[in-house]
């Protein structure tokens, strides 16, 4: 693309000149398989009456799953913030529960909107999930379990959170929200801890429109999520365990279904988009892409740039130039759960103890990735981040 085609902020101020994209780029835009099977799946729905109430997809997508992840259990779930309750419910979690606060939001609000304290730990600053040590500092006799997050689908240190899981005591479930498809030292996410919990929510490299599950080898928390989803009914009349409504319903399998056939393609355009802006922001100052254990299985669906103090043009520059071309650029997870409410009110001074937290979330740039963009796009996005730094370069005092 011709450089005089690229629109810093400042130029758009002046020139009102269109945005670079006439559509939106989005960070998360869904990937959605073959339109006709899906809708033939649709009208199987509608023909056998069964929408919900754990039909046939459903039993299908859960089957599929746990033969893909390696896994004795699936247990689909409505969304992934309920299948996120139900298993810490389920778990008998209680007092207080250890969790990053560099992840989304529903890692704590999970907790604490069934009673029990989010404690949040700081994060190694160059894989960005859970620090073991800083796990261990944060142990008190109120302690009961640890939630892992493998943020941007790398895996959590698995062994190490185990270890101090099984000297304490404590239960270890891990969040694995963006993990669908990635690897822990060859082994397929899905089956560590007591149980981990998937998001199907439309942004992930696999969605179902709207949904979750929980995976575990364990038959009896399997059982146990099995009751709680459905309101604890086991057969028609016969209650035997407190639930609620965590059901998947048979469009959503549908799409998952639909959506598992798609997914070794949304990983291949993945790697070559990563590959691609690996490539097109080399040597810009200050900038840097998160890369990916090549040893390891990962759907690349994350594209995470780290802005330094040696880049020219700042973090929130950067953001606010993407905007103005029409690339929906995202700060995840800015600025960090400690610091949204109600914990920012609940533990005002908890950042003291999350430096790399803190610093980290000042940093990230997530790019927009998937089969809706193409390396084309990816070059012309990095061209826009490249003439804004060279601009705020050589005009070092003028804010872009």
């Amino acid at each position: 693309m011709p450089v005089k085609s690229i629109r810093t902020r400042a130029d758009l101020a002046i020139n009102g000149a269109p945005p670079a994209f006439a559509r939106p780029l989005h960070v998360g835009r869904p990937n959605i398989g073959d339109r006709n099977a899906f809708l033939a799946r649709i009208g199987e729905a509608l023909d056998s009456q069964w929408l919900t109430n754990n039909g046939p997809m459903v039993q299908e997508l859960e089957a599929r799953i746990a033969q893909r992840l390696g896994v004795r259990h699936c247990v689909a779930m409505g969304n992934g913030t309920i299948a996120l309750e139900i298993a810490i419910r389920a778990l008998g979690l209680s007092g207080e529960v250890i969790v990053p606060s560099w992840t989304f939001v529903a890692t704590a609000h999970a907790l604490y909107w069934q009673g029990i304290t989010p404690v949040f730990a700081d994060i190694d600053p160059g894989t960005h999930n859970l620090e073991p040590a800083a796990v261990r500092r944060m142990i008190t006799p109120r302690t009961s379990g640890i939630i892992g997050v493998h943020l941007w689908g790398r895996a959590a240190p698995v062994a190490e959170l185990q270890a101090i899981a099984d000297e304490h005591g404590l239960k270890l479930m891990f969040d694995a929200a963006h993990a669908f498809g990635s690897s822990y030292k060859g082994q397929t996410i899905g089956r560590f801890g007591a149980c981990e919990v998937f998001s199907f929510h439309a942004t992930k490299a696999f969605n179902t429109m709207e949904g979750g599950a929980v995976t575990t080898n364990d038959d009896t928390l399997a059982e146990t999520m099995r009751l709680m989803r459905n309101f604890g009914f086991k057969g028609y009349d016969n209650v035997i365990h407190p639930g609620t409504n965590g059901k998947m319903i048979e469009v959503c399998a549908a799409m998952g279904l639909t959506n598992l056939d798609l997914f070794d393609t949304v990983v291949a355009t993945n790697r070559l988009n990563h590959a691609a802006y690996v490539q097109a922001l080399a040597g810009i100052p200050g900038i840097a892409l998160l890369q990916y254990d090549s040893a390891e299985r990962n759907s690349h669906h994350y594209v995470v740039l780290e802005v330094s103090v040696d880049c020219p043009a700042s973090r929130d520059d950067i953001i606010a130039a993407l905007h103005a071309e029409n690339i929906l650029a995202r700060k995840y997870f800015w600025p960090g759960c400690h610091m949204m409410k109600p914990y920012s009110d609940l533990f005002p001074h908890a950042g003291l103890l999350l430096p790399h937290s803190e610093s980290v979330a000042k940093r990230v740039v997530v790019l927009p990735s998937g089969l809706s963009i193409t390396p084309a796009e990816v070059r012309e996005i990095a061209d826009i981040v490249r003439i804004l730094c060279a601009h705020a370069a050589s005009s070092p005092s003028t804010s872009i």
